[in-house]
């Protein structure tokens, strides 16, 4: 029976099964939290700014190692590198669950942003190693499919947890299923790695751009805190700025960079990369703090305020397919701007929301905003993939990952600044909720007009030709 079950026609089934486990985990903790930020902000005494590092720890060394982590698998053995990710994973989140203050929690997060660094690209690279080319279409639609489930229903998850038990158990569940994911990668996966070309791990190339996103993240986030002229917030401006600026430098003369900066030569690919932070950065915000107002301003239940949020995620799922196919029809161009157009007319309906408010003046705002995600995403992809050579297709979605992580960290952090800037009352208080309400129009104010901007750069930049489209985005994640 056992030799029936892990057959080499059905090995590879059980080898997807272990992966999109693995990314299901990932995924999901990219929303999960949101909605459990409220109550961790009581139980720990937490700051918004402290909330906001519980989001970007995570995302900031999920972008940071992620290039680096697709090229340690090539070098070491991607199930061997998917095994390490998923422990370090497993275990950052049973720390995540039993942090005792804020610091620790954080920490917690930024390692567990490590885990899934090393897990993301390695699922890939499982995938393209372990199914024949007709095949591996169909395998990477399965991916694609949990990633997109896992993001939507994050949210719903979150609150049935807090609501039934505590904030704590959104980090303990990833414990049972990661050891049982542990042990069937173990049992199922065959070892690979790419003997095809020198391996090399850019060291210098991750400390540089590590540190600087660190710097600029920080600064952001602390500006209000320490006065935006300190000494302090200037000097990490300062020090943001060379090191991002060493980063380019490092990688334009290194042999085997980590970032290949040919790549943006490419007028499509540097302008859908982009529109993909800026996208994040518009975006990440809306979740983090529209989470926030939901349960802090307009009392919604932690259950309650991840149910908001399924109009525009069920939408993403369904239209974001339809966007895709139209893509490789007509081209990317007018599709990522027309839906960019959406998302900044989105974060214009927000400005309806009041103290007062309730669900349905959120929904026009959600179902815009859905339909312009899910008309951005898809074609996104296409044009960034199709621009790209096909051999070095894995390094160019690697990029294109980063990026939307790089552009979730800063949306975050400048949407925080400006909603701290017009803080002065208790959090509590009606004077504190109208500042709040205040404060947040200001910050999605400021993320439509980068919505608009987006809009523009891909009109303007992503001409790649549809034909070319279709030759590349079935290999978009070799």
């Amino acid at each position: 029976m056992k030799a029936r079950i892990f057959a080499p026609e059905n090995k590879k089934w059980w080898t997807l099964a272990a992966v999109a486990f693995g990314l299901f985990m990932i995924m999901l903790d990219n929303t999960v939290v949101n909605v459990a930020l409220p109550s961790i902000e009581r139980d720990l005494h937490m700051s918004i700014s402290s909330l906001e590092w519980i989001v970007t720890a995570y995302a900031l060394t999920f972008a940071a190692v992620m290039i680096t982590g697709g090229k340690l698998a090539d070098l070491y053995g991607r199930r061997l590198i998917f095994i390490v990710g998923l422990v370090v994973f497993t275990a950052s989140s049973l720390a995540c669950g039993l942090a005792p203050s804020a610091g620790f929690l954080i920490g917690a997060r930024a390692v567990q942003g490590v885990g899934a660094a090393l897990m993301n690209p390695a699922t890939l690279s499982i995938i393209t190693a372990t199914f024949p080319p007709k095949q591996r279409g169909q395998a990477i639609g399965i991916w694609a499919g949990v990633s997109a489930l896992a993001l939507a229903i994050g949210p719903l998850i979150g609150g049935l947890i807090v609501d039934n038990i505590n904030w704590n158990w959104i980090f303990y569940v990833n414990v049972p299923v990661g050891v049982l994911g542990i042990v069937v990668s173990r049992l199922v996966i065959t070892e690979s790695r790419d003997t095809s070309h020198e391996q090399s791990i850019d060291i210098p190339g991750l400390l540089t751009s590590g540190f600087g996103l660190l710097a600029l993240t920080y600064a952001l986030i602390e500006g209000n805190k320490h006065g935006w002229t300190s000494p302090e917030i200037l000097g990490l401006f300062a020090v943001a700025a060379a090191l991002l600026v060493g980063f380019v430098l490092v990688e334009h003369h290194q042999r085997l960079p980590m970032l290949d900066l040919s790549l943006f030569r490419i007028g499509a690919f540097a302008g859908a990369n982009v529109v993909a932070m800026l996208v994040s950065l518009a975006m990440f915000g809306v979740f983090f703090f529209v989470s926030l107002y939901v349960q802090n301003i307009l009392g919604f239940s932690p259950t309650k305020a991840g149910a908001t949020f399924l109009p525009m995620t069920v939408l993403i799922i369904l239209i974001a397919p339809i966007a895709g196919r139209f893509s490789d029809r007509i081209g990317s161009r007018w599709l990522m701007g027309a839906g960019m157009t959406l998302l900044g007319i989105s974060l214009l309906l927000y400005q309806r929301i009041t103290v007062h408010s309730d669900f349905w003046t959120l929904l026009p705002a959600m179902v815009v905003g859905g339909v312009g995600m899910a008309m951005t995403m898809s074609p996104m992809t296409s044009a960034a993939m199709g621009a790209v050579p096909v051999d070095k297709a894995g390094v160019g979605s690697g990029v294109l990952n980063s990026f939307r992580q790089v552009g979730g960290s800063l949306g975050i952090a400048l949407m925080g600044a400006i909603l701290a800037s017009y803080i002065s009352a208790p959090a509590r208080s009606p004077q504190g909720a109208q500042q709040f309400v205040d404060g947040l129009h200001a910050a999605l104010l400021v993320s439509a007009v980068i919505a608009f901007g987006a809009a523009v750069v891909a009109v303007l930049t992503v001409r790649t030709r549809p034909a070319v489209e279709r030759a590349h985005v079935a290999e978009a994640v070799l």
